[in-house]
């Protein structure tokens, strides 16, 4: 009886963090082509403060979905059909602590909504999870995917001893995508371009030019900036997940971690 009082109580929060809670009927008329292949991020919940933290995400990938809870990532596999959808559970994931317990919560709340959802429907845009009643659960944006025009700040990048490491404090490590296959931005102390080539999830970056102005502070920030720019050439796919974007090498391991400028690494 508590278990189910806890999950009637983190479903209740889950529907709190769109708004109202709403019934429908799912309709496969308006679900478009099917998830497969598309990606989204919840609508930002009534009083967060926008860019101040990680939005849930998922990612829906020949019936394997994956994304982050707002403070860890997950995946398992899902079946669907027109209008309906089931999260299998449990769902493997990391098991980093949220920094807030307000984050924790949310994120337990998301979780039990993906449990707790039997139908789905594309509306205008906005992908809306369903119960088994037709109550809405959650509401999510679609997703931007592409890397053109955008630009980016590094929260991490791999340093070649098989480790990632974080940003030296006093320097920032930007990286901008064109539109004309141009990349470009900053390695803390000179500027870099290149070019680069991206085709769905696959990405190839270089070879990479950089100014050659010598910096003699912080400690460590040349060796920082040859580190980075060879970490960026090693790069073979990239995943965007709402402000996030993670660069991998051709074995998967992390290249680099960046989040949409203006807001913090």
């Amino acid at each position: 009886m508590k278990n189910n009082l806890r999950i009637a109580a983190l479903l209740t929060l889950a529907a709190t963090l769109t708004g109202a809670c709403s019934t429908m009927e799912p309709d496969s008329a308006t679900t478009g082509a099917g998830l497969n292949g598309s990606a989204w991020t919840l609508s930002a919940p009534a009083g967060a403060a926008s860019g101040a933290e990680a939005l849930p995400t998922m990612r829906f990938d020949e019936g394997r979905v994956s994304g982050s809870d707002g403070c860890n990532r997950f995946s398992g596999p899902y079946t669907s059909a027109p209008g309906k959808l089931q999260f299998a559970a449990p769902r493997v994931g990391t098991m980093m602590a949220c920094p807030t317990d307000a984050l924790a919560q949310r994120a337990r709340a998301f979780d039990a909504a993906l449990s707790a959802t039997r139908a789905y429907r594309i509306d205008a845009g906005k992908l809306l999870l369903l119960d088994a009643a037709g109550a809405e659960l959650l509401r999510f944006d679609a997703q931007a995917t592409g890397l053109s025009g955008t630009a980016w700040r590094v929260g991490g990048y791999n340093n070649g001893k098989q480790a990632v490491v974080g940003v030296l404090t006093g320097t920032t490590l930007t990286v901008s995508f064109g539109g004309d296959g141009r990349i470009s931005g900053s390695g803390g102390c000179n500027t870099f371009s290149g070019s680069y080539r991206a085709d769905a999830e696959k990405l190839s970056i270089g070879p990479l030019a950089a100014t050659r102005k010598a910096c003699a502070a912080p400690e460590g920030v040349m060796a920082q900036e040859g580190a980075f720019l060879r970490a960026l050439e090693t790069t073979a796919t990239a995943r965007r997940e709402g402000d996030r974007l993670e660069l991998r090498t051709a074995a998967d391991a992390l290249a680099a971690m960046l989040r949409l400028d203006g807001t913090k690494p």
